[in-house]
């Protein structure tokens, strides 16, 4: 008997070993089209795959939907369910009767809802002697609905201790930084971080969960590629077929940077561009070195981007949501993105992101092209595709649909063999005939999944095993926004350039990068009529030359107005090295000069910038690394692609001892005494100004006395705008210099002009009125938008 009795307590604690729990799964918005398209079917997937393996489960769909109709809803669903093809279907019959048996419907509204909930969990555990494990929420729910229901479970519905709680959030996460905030911060007071899986489903996608793996497999091979010095560029790509006919109340809300660009696309390039860490199966490893990436991110200009916009939409948008026949929509439906990131690794490679709806086909992929720095002595008929190092090299993530149609990763046969993992990758030989990027499909080694997955069936399964690194951290949502808002606002009044649709679009979506900027290949010819009264338009003018205070005038429009200067400051730069052997160059910071700046950067090979020393009109006072500071706007838009000498770089010492603009610190002096040290009679040869509406230039402002006369070449000011504290160039230095270069953009602008035109000399006033050289030149540079309004 007591054999027996040993024995029976053995094979107790077996099975006590082997069962590790029950998991209740409640999807809300079970009947909703994504639950019914996706959803049931990953938790059938997540049962198949778990079955047997020591869990115990139960599934409750729950929604707003009545409860006879919501059970006949969910059984339809259930019915429909399908298993691997590789199943006996003797096997998936069971299978599926058992999850059918599993699953309820049940309506959930209130907060009693969620307690009943809670006790009819609890008292199946009790019933079948259970011990639970934990209780996954899958919010299938609009965002509005989502603090009411976290209220409702953390106060209601929590599992009892020892058992862990997951609730799975659906975009979108926000519209921009501030709504995302404001809905983290809302979630997080019901919600532990470590509890939330915010998903975007392309981290499901095969060929994108396999871009860590493949980079850690292939290490060796990848350490001296993955890098600037041999990408050429990365493209990151969705195209779809398919409009936004149905879905406009959505598409109007979001567009498709927010759709696609700010989640989906930006995810892959954080896979793509992170540091790979040493073991890459640590979620907490992996989401700091993506959180990394997305801090090395350059800010976006409004021309990073190019947009468009398919020709029905906006019919579309007047009927689905009743607007008058004279509105028409800015909206984009297509976007192309140009991105760059600052760091050792990839500074100076362009990383493209494109999507867009209404497109000649629907397919996505990740190409990493590699530069090409061979030639080849022997004919091109000569060449060995696994040899020959002419041909182009690239490695492919194809995420599906497209010419293959299906998940694979590509690797250039002159390139290198990869390894990927046996168990779930299987090299395969493409389709005769078929071409991919200019090449046969013979030119690669092409691996499939050994079993397509859906992207749900793949991250349900990661919630379930607590792998966080497929998911979205509140830390990195926050950062993803901070990178695109300033971008999104700053687009928000561009007009879309309209496509047909399809095969139609032919060249006219294809856009072409220069540094940090995009712009469509074919420019579009616009319609002009003219009316009575009708504006000047573009044709109208060239470059108009006047006077303005008794000084030269130029005025253009922007982009000839930029050109212009932009030659004028070149010639005066040749002019003085060829006299005295350098060229001193004194630059005002804000968003004027930008463009300028990026002129001189790209279109200018002939500057002498290895004799040019550079200088600041003025600076705020923050770290030189600031977004805010004029010289990290120099370096973002100037110094990155030119070659300066290092000591010819001058910023202003506005961050010294740890301190900012400190009066004990000196900085004004040590900067005047660096200026009279070098520059030969304290005489800039040529120094950038804007205007601002107030009238200010420099950093020297309207009833502000500091620096609008005095003996003091440097001067610490403070601005009516943040941050307050500034450090500037005086009245009296500017007006050493032998060419003064006033650049005045933007309709904005148009006022200030016309009030500064009639002012005498008044800097107390009108700051900008104190500038005129006493022995150099003045010269005004005006678009027509603040020269004319």
């Amino acid at each position: 008997m007591f054999t027996v009795a040993v024995c029976m307590a053995f094979l107790a604690c077996l099975q006590a070993q082997e069962l590790q729990g029950h998991v209740s799964i409640i999807l809300l918005g079970a009947t909703g089209d994504l639950a019914k398209k996706y959803l049931w079917q990953g938790l059938f997937q997540l049962y198949l795959d778990e079955v047997g393996k020591g869990y115990s489960f139960s599934f409750h769909g729950a929604a707003l939907t009545s409860t006879k109709q919501g059970q006949e809803l969910i059984a339809k669903v259930l019915e429909s369910l399908s298993c691997p093809e590789d199943m006996e279907p003797g096997r998936c019959a069971e299978l599926k009767g058992q999850f059918q048996r599993l699953s309820q419907y049940r309506h959930l509204k209130t907060n009693e809802d969620y307690m009943a909930l809670s006790k009819d969990i609890e008292a199946q555990l009790q019933h079948e002697g259970l011990r639970e494990a934990g209780r996954i929420f899958y919010f299938s729910v609009p965002p509005f609905a989502y603090a009411d229901i976290a209220r409702s479970i953390n106060s209601s519905c929590r599992p009892g201790p020892g058992a862990w709680l997951r609730v799975v959030l659906e975009k979108p996460f926000g519209h921009d930084y501030v709504s995302a905030q404001q809905l983290a911060t809302e979630l997080g007071s019901f919600f532990q971080e470590e509890e939330m899986y915010r998903v975007d489903h392309y981290l499901g996608k095969q060929a994108v969960a396999q871009i860590l793996p493949f980079r850690d497999q292939n290490r060796k091979a990848l350490d001296g590629l993955w890098n600037r010095h041999h990408v050429e560029r990365v493209e990151i790509i969705m195209k779809e077929t398919v409009d936004a006919e149905g879905r406009t109340s959505f598409y109007e809300e979001y567009g498709v940077i927010r759709d696609v660009l700010q989640n989906h696309l930006t995810e892959v390039l954080t896979l793509v561009a992170m540091e790979l860490p040493y073991n890459i199966s640590s979620s907490k490893a992996v989401l700091q070195h993506k959180l990394q990436a997305f801090q090395a991110l350059r800010g976006l200009q409004k021309g990073s981007a190019v947009l468009g916009q398919y020709q029905a939409y906006s019919r579309q948008v007047r009927r689905e949501q009743q607007k008058p026949d004279s509105f028409y929509s800015l909206t984009p439906t297509f976007a192309g993105i140009l991105v760059h990131v600052d760091n050792l690794r990839w500074e100076g490679v362009p990383f493209i992101l494109m999507s867009g709806k209404a497109l000649d086909e629907r397919v996505g992929y990740i190409r990493i092209l590699f530069r090409n720095q061979a030639y080849c002595a022997q004919n091109e008929k000569r060449w060995v595709v696994d040899q020959s190092q002419c041909l182009p090299r690239q490695i492919i993530f194809y995420i599906g649909h497209g010419e293959l149609g299906s998940p694979a990763v590509l690797v250039s046969r002159n390139l290198f063999r990869p390894s990927l993992p046996s168990k779930s990758w299987k090299e395969v030989e493409g389709r005769p005939g078929l071409h991919l990027f200019g090449r046969p499909i013979s030119d690669y080694y092409v691996y499939s999944p050994v079993r397509e997955q859906d992207a749900y069936s793949v991250l349900i399964s990661h919630i379930f095993h607590g792998r966080k690194d497929s998911f979205i951290t509140t830390e990195n949502l926050l950062a993803s926004w901070v990178f695109w808002t300033p971008l999104l606002d700053s687009l928000a009044h561009e007009v879309p350039r309209l496509y047909p649709g399809g095969a139609e679009n032919g060249f006219l979506l294809d856009f072409e990068f220069s540094g940090a900027q995009l712009r469509f290949c074919q420019q579009q010819l616009e319609q002009l009529v003219p009316g009575p009264g009708s504006a000047p338009m573009p044709s109208n003018f060239q470059v108009l030359t006047a006077k303005y205070r008794e000084s030269p005038l130029i005025s253009a429009w922007p982009e000839e107005l930029i050109s212009k200067l932009a030659d004028d400051i070149e010639a005066t730069a040749v002019r003085a090295v060829r006299r005295f052997g350098e060229f001193h160059l004194a630059l005002s910071g804000g968003s004027s000069p930008v463009p300028l700046l990026e002129q001189l950067a790209t279109g200018h090979f002939g500057f002498p910038w290895a004799q040019t020393h550079l200088w600041l009109v003025d600076e705020r006072c923050v770290p030189l690394w600031d977004p805010e500071s004029n010289f990290q706007g120099l370096q973002a838009h100037l110094l990155r692609y030119i070659r300066v000498p290092y000591y010819n770089i001058h910023p202003m010492p506005v961050h010294l001892h740890q301190r900012l603009c400190a009066e004990e610190d000196q900085g004004a002096q040590m900067y005047a005494s660096e200026i009279s040290a070098l520059v030969t009679n304290s005489s800039f040869d040529l120094v950038l100004l804007g205007m601002g509406t107030d009238g200010h230039t420099a950093s020297l402002f309207p009833q502000s006395p500091a620096g609008l006369d005095g003996t003091q070449p440097v001067v610490l000011t403070r601005s009516p705008y943040k941050p307050h504290q500034r450090m500037s160039l005086s009245l009296p230095l500017i007006n050493r210099a032998r060419k003064v270069a006033v650049l005045v953009m933007g309709r904005v602008k148009r006022e200030i002009t016309m009030l500064v035109s009639r002012a005498g000399h008044e800097p107390k006033k009108w700051p900008i009125s104190g500038v005129l050289p006493s022995s150099g030149q003045l010269v005004w540079y005006m678009d027509y938008e603040a020269f004319l309004g």
